[in-house]
């Protein structure tokens, strides 16, 4: 791999017109770039003290072995995340790459392979328990047009009505992706929030930006929503594809303030 270490031990400069940088056309850069991603997203995660209890996963579709893909090895805790903490899952749930010690998350096997596998588009998905999104998922309703980032989800959002808490074989996991659609939230009923994207920093940055939404919606319990129109003309820009990834690059910058702590 010729891209050079260096460039990941700051992060570029962001602006309002800021887009995701194209995937590097190396294939083992490329796969370098979604695990980083991806282990900063773990260390986002920490920090807002989630996944303490070993909740919840990110993964990273494999750019070289598309049917594999990546996420932390299982009992590695999210604050201590790096990309060679990253396993490599395959279709029939072996590790082939990565450390072997802790197993493969079934869980986020039952949940991701599934996702990956009917869905081309989602390069990533995020998922773990939260303090707003779990008991919000609890009420079984979708978000509303109540604040400004709820419009990030107006018209892209999903809910998952199954009972199978647990997700404890990947029919559960097929369950999930039918629901999920095209949408890049779904809220699992009864367990929390699942976001899908086209890359770990935007599965991230969308799953952040969901949290938030839902401690609205839990709090505000008397919310008068915004008109249809007004929140279809909102979700054009809340909406835009790229401002998950954007989000990402604000919450890496002040939580994961040196990068260089995943490498």
């Amino acid at each position: 791999m010729a891209m050079a270490l260096e460039a990941f031990t700051t992060y570029p400069p962001i602006h309002y017109a800021s887009k995701p940088p194209a995937l590097p056309s190396d294939p083992e850069e490329a796969r370098f770039v979604r695990k980083y991603e991806a282990a900063i997203g773990y260390r986002i995660f920490a920090s807002m003290r989630w996944g303490q209890l070993g909740d919840g996963h990110i993964s990273a579709r494999d750019p070289i072995l598309t049917d594999h893909f990546w996420m932390l090895g299982y009992g590695i805790p999210f604050h201590r995340a790096t990309v060679d903490d990253l396993v490599l899952v395959s279709p029939d749930r072996q590790i082939v790459a990565g450390p072997t010690e802790g197993g493969v998350n079934h869980a986020g096997y039952n949940i991701h392979y599934p996702i990956f596998e009917t869905k081309p588009w989602v390069v990533s998905a995020a998922h773990t328990h939260t303090p707003y999104g779990t008991p919000f998922s609890a009420e079984v309703r979708p978000f509303e047009p109540i604040s400004q980032e709820s419009c990030c989800f107006y018209g892209n959002q999903s809910i998952y009505m199954g009972e199978d808490l647990e997700v404890h074989s990947t029919d559960g996991g097929y369950r999930i992706s039918e629901a999920m659609g095209t949408t890049r939230l779904c809220v699992l009923r009864n367990h929390g929030l699942l976001t899908g994207a086209e890359s770990p920093a935007a599965a991230v940055g969308w799953f952040v930006v969901a949290e938030r939404v839902a401690e609205v919606h839990i709090k505000a319990r008397e919310a008068k929503p915004i008109g249809d129109i007004q929140a279809a003309d909102v979700a054009t820009r809340m909406g835009d594809p790229d401002l998950g990834w954007r989000m990402f690059q604000w919450l890496a910058r002040d939580l994961v303030p040196d990068p260089s702590v995943v490498l």
